[in-house]
């Protein structure tokens, strides 16, 4: 007799990572294509020789440093593997049964359906609006007594778009205070709204907020799993009971910490990359793509039920992107000659005879 193994978990796609082909030009994945910053480089080599020892568990130094640079209380910190990792671990502080639900737009992070499921909870998702956009108004109208948490991708993955402070504060005056609501800022670094939204700020007077961010993205630190969350004291409280053990490793911690007391490095390579971005999104909608303003390091291309030919094809010229499904296609911003390689292909009279003849 073989263990006995939960059913439910059958049901449970596993996460798909953006495709990596040697020699390929890889715009399939959210990574930055600039290595981590030099004294985040400097202070991982120097980690390194003391990788036999356990990492602080507590993370003390970088909830120190964060509190710091965002100008919150030590206690209103909590840092995780990845931003992933705290998402599964609200879930797990929030949800008991598979009677409560979790709400969130579709399409958006693919790791949401997972870690709810995973949490034995029940996702509910809530379109897009026709935009690409996030339907606040439906998803407030979504909330039930079963409502025990709220995600808000902004801006979104994998369409790039985002919502600007006033409209996200009238759907969190229309949430009840008992559900929690995560505003997941990812891409924080590379939005240039108007009506910036700073979920931090947000948050300040609302205990049933708590925000997420990375060091996976502007900060080039994809590769050692680094996020953190910000939020009332009790919620924090939470999340520390449910965190894996050590599970913040020791490079991961001491490049955080460098990349912050750096952080003034980083605004040139956003801006850069933010100037990529609108080159890209406006070659592809002069040549006829219907591409919407991203706020992110990536654009969209709706391309429904044409998505995963496009992926293939576009991988066939070298360029590997990410098809989602029948929605559409994400493209990582990448350096210039690779987003250059990425345009000659969608460019194409017979590419753009196949995809939007």
């Amino acid at each position: 007799m073989t263990a006995q193994i939960r059913p439910d978990l059958e049901s449970i796609p596993a996460y798909t990572p953006g495709r990596s082909n040697p020699g390929a030009v890889k715009l399939a994945s959210n990574e930055t294509t600039v290595p981590p910053l030099p004294a985040a480089a400097k202070a991982i080599a120097e980690a390194a020789e003391l990788a036999h020892r356990y990492p602080d568990n507590q993370v003390t130094g970088l909830r120190t440093a964060l509190a710091e640079f965002l100008g919150v209380g030590f206690e209103h910190v909590a840092v995780g593997c990845g931003s992933v990792a705290l998402c599964q671990e609200l879930v797990q502080i929030t949800c008991a049964s598979p009677s409560d639900e979790v709400l969130f737009a579709w399409r958006s992070f693919e790791a949401y359906p997972i870690v709810t499921k995973v949490g034995n909870a029940t996702a509910v998702q809530v379109p897009l609006t026709a935009g690409q956009v996030h339907d606040l108004d439906a998803l407030a109208a979504a909330v039930t007594e079963r409502t025990k948490l709220i995600f808000v991708c902004n801006p979104n993955n994998p369409t790039g778009t985002a919502v600007g402070k006033a409209e996200l504060v009238r759907f969190l005056d229309a949430v009840p205070s008992h559900v929690l609501v995560v505003l997941d800022e990812a891409y924080y670094e590379y939005v240039r709204l108007a009506d910036h939204p700073d979920g931090v700020e947000i948050g300040r007077t609302r205990p049933n907020v708590v925000v997420l961010r990375t060091f996976s993205k502007a900060y080039g630190l994809a590769g050692l799993r680094v996020g953190y969350a910000v939020g009332d004291p009790a919620v924090i409280t939470a999340l520390l009971k449910v965190h894996i053990p050590f599970s913040v490793n020791r490079l991961a911690q001491a490049a955080a910490i460098a990349s912050l007391e750096a952080r003034h490095e980083l605004l040139d390579r956003t801006d850069l990359l933010v100037t990529e971005r609108e080159r890209v999104r406006d070659a592809l909608v002069a040549a006829g793509y219907a591409v919407p303003p991203s706020e992110a390091n990536f654009v969209w291309l709706p391309l429904g039920a044409r998505s995963a030919e496009f992926g293939e094809a576009s991988a066939s010229a070298g360029v590997l992107v990410r098809p989602y499904g029948t929605d559409g296609v994400r493209v990582t911003i990448g350096d210039p000659h690779e987003n250059d390689l990425f345009l000659s292909f969608a460019g194409a009279p017979e590419v753009l005879a196949r995809f939007l003849g």
